[in-house]
């Protein structure tokens, strides 16, 4: 449960996974797990909407980028039972609903990057994509899925 400490110390809870539509949270092949795309929910209700560059401001953004991460960690525990268990965060993709010219979609994306590597030092370090887009669902801000390797 070390994973699930760091998170706490840095003021994080692991929700229990609610999908939206017909999805499940997360599914596993072989030793990856591949998540949903998660958005800034809390309790199944957005804590952010809007896009970046109208609404909200690009450290806003950021905080719902953590936030997405959070709740993609907790599809993967729903699915390994222990973050322990991830050996390596492979890739995240994250998609940014921004106004046109607004270009600072890495950096909103750095707070998901930047929280895996608080969480699980060197394990945490991942190939990214950040896209922006006109729109997301339920006109969050952001959206994130992660692939994680876990070990049995």
């Amino acid at each position: 449960m070390r994973i699930e400490q760091e998170l706490a110390k840095l003021g994080f809870t692991l929700p229990t996974p609610k999908p939206l539509a017909a999805y499940v949270p997360a599914v596993r092949a072989g030793n990856l797990v591949f998540t949903a795309g998660q958005g800034p929910t809390v309790d199944g209700v957005p804590k952010f909407t809007g896009k970046l560059g109208r609404e909200l401001t690009e450290e806003q953004g950021y905080q719902a980028a953590q936030l997405c991460v959070v709740n993609c960690l907790a599809c993967v525990k729903s699915l390994i039972g222990d973050l322990d268990k991830v050996e390596q965060v492979v890739k995240l993709l994250g998609f940014v609903a921004s106004v046109d010219g607004f270009t600072r979609q890495p950096w909103v994306m750095n707070g998901a990057s930047e929280l895996l590597v608080k969480v699980f030092g060197e394990a945490g370090k991942h190939a990214r994509s950040a896209i922006g887009t006109n729109q997301l669902p339920l006109d969050i801000p952001v959206e994130v899925e992660i692939v994680v390797r876990v070990r049995d």
